[in-house]
């Protein structure tokens, strides 16, 4: 993947838009208008299930956009906040560039334990939701589309077939020396990482030399294969932005799934949309910086909610295609 094609995660090259929202170009920004927003005394969402399923009966195109909490209930480490540690490590210390040029083995034994992790872990009663939500609503012309911060792939095995990674997936690789990027979902990734990544604490780095880490096959290249996802100080993928930005353009109903609402760009998606006058649904543990945004907001776990919610409406008999 070649610079230019790449945005930085908090800082924008240029003005971009849902075609007619200019948004700021700096994360700076986006928080000086963020407070600027808290300063007004909005109302709190509402959460009514009926009055958004009403609004879910009316849609024909639905974004769903979906972060850790999702995959948390399916018992997947988030490695963030208290107790979330690999060994003495959290994510961000672990997933950047620099850690990666410093000790590739050690990040390569933390995404070994991950993808070992991810063989054991199934999608819960919230991917079930949304797969069969899409499924449904396919053979009635209504579009659904899954845009996740998530790389751990629930989403696909759940049964979604419209999927935008953002932030890539633990089950493709990189090559950092021609750029090819392939789906490999070998256990392990290579020898001489079996058996290795273990997350207690006193575990030693395994040290492996960089020869026998996992390396590219294609037409020899032979170069050092890195996880194909976004680090700590990376860009997006333009042309992902560019599909997200599409997809968030033409949503009549957007819901909020499992995330934080503080992870840069992802967390403004969802309020430029509410910002044009689409109704927009929270679904989370608690309430989050953008909830006053949306027009709704349900509090609890996701796998308990959106059954419910996404459930046939008694409208959809009379909508097949």
């Amino acid at each position: 993947m070649i610079a230019s094609q790449l945005l930085p995660c908090c800082i924008y090259r240029s003005v971009f838009n849902f075609k007619h929202v200019k948004l700021a170009s700096q994360r700076g920004q986006f928080m000086k208008m963020a407070g600027a927003f808290a300063q007004y005394e909005r109302p709190r969402p509402s959460s009514s299930m009926s009055g958004f399923r009403e609004c879910f009966a009316k849609a024909k195109h639905i974004v769903v956009l979906t972060g850790a909490g999702v995959s948390a209930e399916s018992g997947v480490p988030t490695f963030r906040g208290a107790g979330g540690f690999w060994r003495q490590f959290q994510a961000q210390d672990l997933a950047t560039p620099e850690s990666f040029a410093r000790n590739p083995s050690l990040v390569w034994e933390f995404y070994h334990y991950r993808r070992e992790v991810m063989l054991s872990k199934l999608p819960n009663k919230a991917h079930t939701a949304i797969a069969e939500c899409e499924t449904r609503l396919a053979t009635q012309n209504r579009r659904v589309v899954v845009i996740t911060q998530n790389i751990d792939e629930l989403h696909a095995r759940a049964g979604s077939k419209n999927i935008i990674e953002l932030h890539g997936n633990l089950f493709k690789t990189r090559c950092t020396t021609c750029g090819d990027v392939k789906i490999n979902k070998d256990s392990p990734i290579c020898a001489a990482l079996g058996g290795k990544g273990a997350p207690d604490p006193s575990a030693e780095d395994a040290r492996i030399p960089e020869k026998d880490l996992p390396r590219c096959k294609k037409n020899d290249c032979g170069g050092l294969l890195r996880p194909h996802v976004i680090w700590f100080g990376e860009g997006l993928d333009q042309s992902v932005l560019q599909q997200t930005f599409e997809e968030l353009d033409e949503c009549d109903l957007c819901l909020v799934v499992g995330t934080s609402s503080v992870v840069y760009p992802a967390a403004m998606f969802a309020p430029q949309v509410a910002a044009r006058g689409v109704p927009v649904a929270e679904f989370n543990l608690e309430t989050t910086p953008a909830t006053f945004s949306f027009g709704f907001h349900f509090e609890g776990p996701a796998g308990t909610n959106l059954p419910e919610a996404l459930a046939p409406h008694e409208t959809e008999s009379n909508q097949g295609s």
